[in-house]
Formats: structure tokens, C-alpha cells, sequence
């Protein structure tokens, strides 16, 4: 067999050289990325914050590591109002909190109103007080931060995260952990606006402390937090919406969502910025697509005509909206949109239908 020659064990030498060195410089820069773990998966905004990118996607053959549970808790009070929409957001936690895809721990419904109701068997429950008679200046959402404070105290919670999440929330497929190791994970609202109400917020939130960007656009909910970060930011969160709630410029700026500002500046005063993932949930009927979200938000009336056209503002011949059970459970078997209506109020709907039909018990106007 012929010798190889001089030049040619050189040229092999050096290809062996640069794909080792490839390969070598490849898989650090992978762990340097990869020891980042706020960084993965978002994009930069125009402003600086940090959105989650749906299109980056684990392939499906890269191994996992272990499960990062997270708690699900959602705070509410013992109206029929807020009793029927728990019963239905717990029914499709246990359909997905199961499966392969999910990272949902256990569920704690916060009961904010001092005393056990009729449902304590049915879901996890502990109860906790209400803030005291007055305190919460007629705006009964303050009691949630309160309750959060309490539940934190008292509660053993095993997992490292904690889903703070509302009764009219469904969700419509397995949720993981969107939370990264840094940072939290919180959906996008367009109507919280920071930079547009500056002069309002630096009343509670002071220039030495950072740029107004520093508060995100979010509420409290969806929101899944490390549970050594929202130990620290409850206490504040609760007083900085008292003390919003107690100035005038700043009740009448932010209204109803005042309570989400409040959420959103106590997490800036902590430098605790969040992940905005805008497929954590979806709000019919603005929203007509499923897509890749993992929530469904009811809080707005869905009206429309037979023809299947949005009619928004004006009683529709068919509707469907919570605030038309107010007293008590909606009946069984809702009937179904008219063709044309969206995807996202039909899948509505249909998981209403679907939860009612098998939750134990379920009797309308309770």
C-alpha cells in the first residue's frame, strides 16, 4: 500500500483541527447561552422589555430536564358569582395538570372572606381574611394582595413557583413553566401604560429608582413568580395599592386596573422585571384565534347575531357573558354560537359546556 504523502497528512491534520474547533467553540457558546436561562426564548423590544418568542420551540427530540412545578393559586370570595367560575377553572386544571406537556403543581383556591363555604370539599381551599370593614375604600379588589400576604404566611408550599391566576380564567391546554430561573413570566396588558401615566406613577415609584420602563405592562395575573420573589413583593404590593387607592390623581387615572398597577410598581420597587409572553392567554371576543395560547380569559361579554357578526356594546341575539350569572351558576348546556362566530368563543363555550356537564352537583342558579 502506497504512503500517504507529507502534504497530504497535513491538509487532513488541519480539517481535523478547524471541525474540532468548531465543534469545541459550538457547544461553548451553547452553555454560555445556555447559563442565562431570562435570556432563552424572548426577543428586544422597541423598549427594551423582554417578549417571549412563541417560534422558538425545544425540538421534540432534545431531553428534558426534571419538571419545574409551579402552584396554582387563585384568590376569590364566596359570591355564587365567583364560586361557579372557580368550580369550571378547577375542573380543566385537573383535565391538563397531568399531562406530559404540563408543570402545573398543586391549587389553592384563596378564599377571602373569613369563613368556609359550601364547595371547601371540591377544591383545595384556605381560607383567609378580608381586609378589615372599610379598608378597602369600596374597591373589593384589594382584598386580593391581602389575601396573597395571608396565604403566603400560613400556607406549607412545596413548589419553587406560584401561578397567581383568576376565576374566570379556563385553561385550554397544558401549561409549563414560562417562568425562567431569573425572571418571572406575565401577559402583556395593552391598557397598563407606565410610560403614558409617569407623572402619576412617580408618586409611588421615585426617579432614583429607575426609568418608568422599569414597571411592565402587566397585572398580577397570569403571573407565575418564584415564590421567594412574591414573598417579598406582597407586603408592598398591598400597600402600594392602598396608597394608590387613597390618592385621588392616581384612583381616578387607573380605575378598576388600579390594582395591577400596584402589582407592577411593588415588583419594579423589588427589581423584579418580568417576561411578557403574549401567548400566555388569550380575551374572546377581541381575540378569534386559538393559536399557540394557553388561557382562556372571559372577562368580556362575547354578543353577536345570527349571522355570526360581533355586536359589541348592543345585547346580541346570542351572547354569552359571565356578568349574566351574577347571582348564581349558569344552566347546563348553553347553547351554542351561530356559525361564523370565532374560534376562541366557540372552544369557549364548548369547555363551559363540557365542565358543567361533569363537575358534581352542578345546579343552575347556585
Amino acid at each position: 500500500m502506497a504512503r500517504a504523502s507529507l502534504p497530504f497528512l497535513v491538509v487532513v491534520a488541519m480539517a481535523v483541527f478547524i471541525v474540532t474547533y468548531n465543534t469545541v467553540t459550538m457547544l461553548m457558546s451553547y452553555q454560555k447561552s445556555s447559563a442565562i436561562p431570562a435570556l432563552q426564548g424572548m426577543d428586544e423590544v422597541d423598549d427594551g422589555r423582554n417578549f417571549f418568542n412563541p417560534l422558538v420551540k425545544m425540538p421534540d427530540n432534545v431531553k428534558r430536564g426534571p419538571k419545574r412545578l409551579f402552584h396554582v393559586a387563585v384568590t376569590a370570595n364566596d359570591s355564587p358569582y365567583n364560586r361557579w367560575q372557580t368550580r369550571i377553572m378547577y375542573y380543566w386544571y385537573k383535565k391538563f395538570k397531568d399531562d406530559p406537556l404540563s408543570e402545573m403543581g398543586g391549587f389553592t383556591r384563596i378564599l377571602h372572606s373569613g369563613k368556609p363555604d359550601n364547595i371547601m370539599d371540591e377544591i383545595p381551599t384556605v381560607v383567609v381574611d378580608p381586609l378589615p370593614e372599610g379598608e378597602d375604600r369600596g374597591y373589593v379588589v384589594l382584598n386580593r394582595p391581602w389575601a396573597f400576604v395571608q396565604w403566603l404566611r400560613k400556607a406549607n408550599i412545596e413548589e419553587d413557583y406560584i401561578m397567581m391566576a383568576e376565576p374566570d380564567h379556563v385553561f385550554i391546554k397544558p401549561l409549563p413553566n414560562l417562568a425562567s430561573e431569573l425572571m418571572p413570566a406575565a401577559f402583556p396588558f395593552f391598557y397598563i401604560e407606565p410610560k403614558k401615566n409617569e407623572d402619576v406613577l412617580r408618586k409611588f415609584y421615585p426617579e432614583e429608582k429607575g426609568p418608568i420602563t422599569n414597571i411592565d405592562p402587566i397585572g398580577n395575573s397570569p403571573v407565575i413568580i418564584q415564590k421567594a420573589y412574591l414573598e417579598k413583593i406582597a407586603p408592598t404590593w398591598a400597600n402600594v395599592s392602598i396608597n394608590m387607592k387613597d390618592d385621588p390623581e392616581a384612583d381616578t387615572t387607573f380605575g378598576w386596573v388600579l390594582e395591577m398597577y400596584g402589582y407592577a410598581t411593588a415588583s419594579a420597587l423589588h427589581d423584579v422585571q418580568h417576561i411578557l409572553v403574549k401567548d400566555f392567554m388569550l380575551q374572546p371576543p377581541w381575540d378569534t384565534e386559538l393559536g399557540d395560547k394557553y388561557i382562556i380569559h372571559y372577562t368580556y361579554g362575547c354578543d353577536y347575531n345570527m349571522q355570526g357578526k360581533l355586536t359589541y356594546g348592543t345585547i346580541g341575539e346570542w351572547r354569552f357573558d359571565k356578568r349574566s350569572f351574577t347571582t348564581g351558576a349558569p344552566p347546563k348546556n348553553l347553547p351554542m354560537p351561530p356559525p361564523g362566530v370565532p374560534e376562541t368563543v366557540v372552544t369557549l363555550v364548548r369547555m363551559v359546556n363540557e365542565a358543567t356537564a361533569n363537575i358534581p352537583n352542578w345546579k343552575e342558579g347556585e
